[in-house]
This record gives structure tokens, sequence and C-alpha cells, in this order.
């Protein structure tokens, strides 16, 4: 993986993502996108989630079935956590390698 050699620099709402999901992961707990929307004030929450895992961040996405939040059940609910290793994902060294084949 030596052509991988740094964490890319992430800024904004990224930045604000990355760390949320770093805080969660260090007391073990995923974080649902309402969270992130309505009480972080990430209006995009999913579209930043994209844009980490297209620098290479391992970011894993379950969906629930249903949560209660603020008092009402939600329905599919989406719920991220930090995969291992944090950077890169093994399906962003895979795409870059296969492109390098191509």
């Amino acid at each position: 993986m030596s052509h991988f050699p740094q964490l890319p620099i992430v800024s904004g709402q990224c930045a604000d993502v990355l760390d949320i999901l770093q805080q969660h992961q260090r007391s073990n707990q995923p974080v649902i996108s309402f969270y992130l929307t309505a009480d972080c004030a990430i209006p995009e929450a999913a579209a930043r989630i994209h844009d980490l895992r297209c620098k290479g961040f391992n970011i894993k996405t379950t969906v629930l079935p249903e949560v209660l939040y603020r008092g009402k059940t939600r329905r599919k609910v989406a719920q991220y956590s930090l995969g291992s290793p944090l950077w890169p994902s093994p399906e962003y060294v895979a795409k870059a390698n296969k492109s390098k084949r191509e």
C-alpha cells in the first residue's frame, strides 16, 4: 500500500462528519443519519458520507428497518460507522488497482 502514503485532506462538513464518526467510534457507537442532519446541522449527510468514501475513507452503512427518534418511529434509517482500516478502504484500494491495470 505504499502508493497510499497519507490520509487525504478533508475540510468543511466532511471534516465535521469524519470527526463525529471518530468520536462515536471511540465509544463504539454508530451514528444515524438523523443525528447528523438534525443535531449536527449537516443537511446533506449522505452526500458528505459519499464524498468521504470517494476520498477512500472506510465508512460502513447499515440500513435499520425502524428507529425511534424524537418520539417518532422512522423507517429505513441509515446508520454509519467507521471500518477498519479507516483509510484506505479495501474498496478504494481495489478500485485504484483496477484502474491501474486498465
